[in-house]
């Protein structure tokens, strides 16, 4: 873009009379009251390419300077800011299994008897309950007495034929869901009679049943499978709780074992002390699947 500029031209040189007795081809410099101004010094020309407008001589120019103002480009609007796809989570840890090249072809074929028992996975998943005991009872024995009568009491009625597993605290889970969401229930529970001639009390105890969550157990498959690295803790907890409730009905639970009389004959080892048989259960992922993995154990 180039700017037009209004430029006079210089005026004309003045000329002046010859006085007597002075030759007209000899120059004298011209005096003057008035102090002459510096000259001004020569303008630049125009850049290369450029063109100058106005036919110009040496004379002063009106309206700006004599350089003109190269256009300027408009800036470009800012990039809208990139967004960050988060994608699924990576398994913390990325390895597989080395593959058995083959069976082995030496030797005699033998049965080997294992505690492993594969399991299987339900095809549902699980439903989780919170429970809360009013009044609050510490001993894990006592809660699982409460629940254990509510079953008894509401199982047909209110609870769907459904058999709840009962972590002992505040946690139950059942195998699709409940009628409802929340609800209350009121159950009486008679204390055991202690021997010392006292009738026993009867207390009455709330018990407040409300929707939790569900228990996933896709990553769990997704593992068995093969395509997920990391065991999924939560899930094998979930299991874990559901197959002891078996045990918790039947059997004296102590830690994560459980012992019976009934399992093998105890031994009397004097002063009232006799040593009961028991066993500890835990569920396992394997290669194979799902394993039960059931223990021997022994306590007094």
């Amino acid at each position: 873009m180039l700017e037009v500029l209004d430029m006079a031209p210089p005026p004309p040189p003045q000329r002046h009379p010859h006085p007597k007795g002075h030759h007209p081809g000899r120059k004298q410099p011209l005096q003057s009251s008035v102090a002459q101004p510096k000259a001004d010094p020569a303008p630049v020309g125009p850049p290369e390419g450029g063109k100058r407008c106005g036919g110009g001589g040496g004379g002063r120019r009106r309206g700006g300077r004599g350089r003109a103002k190269p256009a300027t480009e408009p800036r470009p609007p800012p990039a809208p800011p990139v967004r960050t796809v988060i994608g699924p989570p990576v398994p913390s840890k990325s390895l597989t299994f080395c593959r058995r090249p083959g069976f082995g072809t030496v030797g005699a074929r033998c049965v080997v008897k294992a505690n492993h028992f594969l399991a299987e996975l339900p095809d549902k998943d699980l439903t989780q309950y919170d429970v809360k005991i009013t009044p609050e009872v510490s001993s894990r024995s006592v809660n699982r007495a409460i629940i254990a009568e509510l079953v008894r009491l509401y199982r047909a009625s209110d609870l769907g034929m459904r058999l709840p597993a009962y972590d002992g605290r505040k946690i139950l889970y059942t195998a699709g869901t409940l009628p409802f969401d929340a609800r209350e229930f009121v159950v009486r529970l008679t204390d055991e009679d202690d021997g010392t001639g006292v009738p026993p009390r009867e207390r009455e105890y709330r018990v407040a049943i409300k929707f939790a969550a569900r228990a996933d157990l896709h990553h769990l498959r997704e593992f068995i499978a093969g395509r997920q690295a990391d065991a999924p803790q939560e899930a094998l907890q979930v299991l874990d709780i559901v197959l002891r409730e078996l045990g918790n009905q039947r059997y004296v639970a102590i830690g994560r074992s459980f012992y019976s009389p009934d399992i093998r004959k105890p031994q009397r080892l004097g002063d009232g002390l006799q040593s009961w048989c028991g066993f500890y259960q835990s569920i396992r992922p394997t290669q194979m699947g799902l394993s039960l993995n059931i223990g021997e154990m022994g306590n007094i």
